[in-house]
């Protein structure tokens, strides 16, 4: 029993809907399970869909119709007999969005987000199967939220494992035996069917769901790089592929912030000990990484940037300490606030924490934290993080940069850091 797992880049067009149908016809038997995310930069549409809806834009429906007129230009050069099922099938789909933003929004928003940018997933997911069913007959299109059961936390969808277990033992397993299946990431649904996802760029996650749960021999993520490489190549020119990896170190780099792995991805298919493969959809017969129970750590520095990064500093407003009953507030509101901290530094009388800048929620954190706080703030700010690090490394990065935060561990050092002000 396999897992692959195709991202937004690699069904992007009609293409990249081919390639990776060859790709998965090239699997031999049966017992595959596909995971794919939305196309290209749908998710991102979708998104702008959503907020449309909510502040009552005049452009509402021209996103949308851009949206699906997208889906299906990749469809008329997929299929060129306009008759064929799938142009229904993704009609359908979309007549759901039409439902929802033909009233106004009533909802929470974080109900009305998961039902219109999880179309994403189920569109995509509805033409691949479509396409890899003109390839070969044991195709079956599964819907994820059948399977994924979560709570209502929408936006964070929290998964109810035992239930997601026995459902897909119960009703997947001897599915699989006969058929390979096409499902999507990124979706589950509540005790009462309503939609809910797993947070953003959560398809990778998805797909260790259902690799745990299957008790998969091994899971293989298709990416539009040769593996994980050691650091993200807009920042560097020069990388290397890191062929093998350990599950500790690659939870190490996705909680830090490496795009290449979702950082929930790891953890479910480590406690099965499930091998993951990354591997290149571009080149699919090259080797990737291998991420397994190996106990050898990196072989070289790994580095991780994080761009637009806020950086607040939080001090007593009288002449007491950061002490333990302030730092439980301090995080309550963190947590309140939904802000996910990338690092952070205390001392006797400061606690620091950046994390990835969105305006609205720095307003309505400032505006809690300075009801008992003295805050100063910094935006615009970078985070690097670099595992197994030495001066060297710590010195490639810090050139014309002023460092306004340095967090160190054995392997880990974290540099929040802004470029130095030029004078004439």
């Amino acid at each position: 029993m396999k897992v692959f797992k195709f991202g937004g880049a690699s069904v992007k067009d009609a293409e990249g809907i081919k390639n990776v149908s060859s790709i998965i016809n090239s699997h031999s038997g049966n017992e595959l399970l596909v995971v794919v995310s939305a196309m290209g930069k749908i998710t991102n549409q979708l998104e702008d869909l959503y907020r449309a809806y909510l502040n009552g834009q005049d452009d509402m429906q021209q996103i949308f119709e851009n949206i699906k007129l997208y889906h299906f230009n990749v469809l008329h050069q997929l299929f060129a007999d306009h008759n064929h099922p799938v142009y229904d099938e993704v009609m359908n789909t979309f007549v759901e969005i039409d439902w929802l933003i033909e009233e106004e929004p009533d909802d929470a928003a974080d109900y009305i987000y998961d039902q219109i940018v999880s179309i994403g997933e189920i569109v995509s997911s509805k033409i691949l199967a479509a396409w890899l069913a003109t390839l070969r007959s044991d195709v079956k299109w599964l819907d994820a939220r059948n399977y994924v059961h979560t709570d209502n936390t929408y936006r964070e969808g929290l998964v109810n494992w035992d239930k997601t277990e026995a459902e897909i033992s119960k009703n997947l397993v001897p599915l699989l035996q006969q058929n390979i299946a096409v499902t999507q990431g990124f979706i589950g649904s509540t005790s009462e069917n309503f939609t809910t996802t797993l947070g953003r760029d959560g398809s990778d996650y998805s797909a260790a769901i259902f690799s745990a749960c299957l008790n998969a021999t091994s899971l293989t993520i298709w990416k539009d790089v040769p593996g994980v490489l050691n650091a993200d190549p807009k920042w560097f020119d020069e990388t290397e592929r890191i062929p093998q990896l350990s599950y500790h170190d690659a939870i190490e780099l996705a909680y830090y912030g490496a795009t290449i792995i979702h950082p929930k991805t790891i953890k479910p298919i480590q406690n099965k000990s499930i091998p993951l493969y990354v591997r290149s959809f571009l080149h699919p017969e090259a080797e990737g990484t291998d991420i397994t129970d190996l106990k050898n750590h990196l072989p070289v520095p790994s580095f991780i940037f994080k761009v637009n990064q806020a950086l607040i500093s939080i001090f007593p407003k009288d002449f007491s300490f950061i002490i333990e009953e302030n730092l439980s507030d301090i995080f309550s509101l963190f947590h309140k606030h939904r802000v996910k901290i990338n690092t952070m530094l205390n001392s006797a009388i400061s606690f620091s924490i950046s994390f990835d800048h969105d305006a609205l929620k720095l307003e309505h954190l400032m505006a809690d934290l300075s009801r008992h706080y003295k805050v100063k703030y910094n935006t615009g700010v970078e985070l690097v993080t670099i595992r197994y690090y030495n001066q060297e490394t710590i010195d490639r990065v810090t050139v014309n940069k002023n460092i306004l935060l340095e967090v160190k561990s054995r392997n880990t050092c974290q540099i929040v850091m802004r470029d130095k002000v030029k004078t004439e």
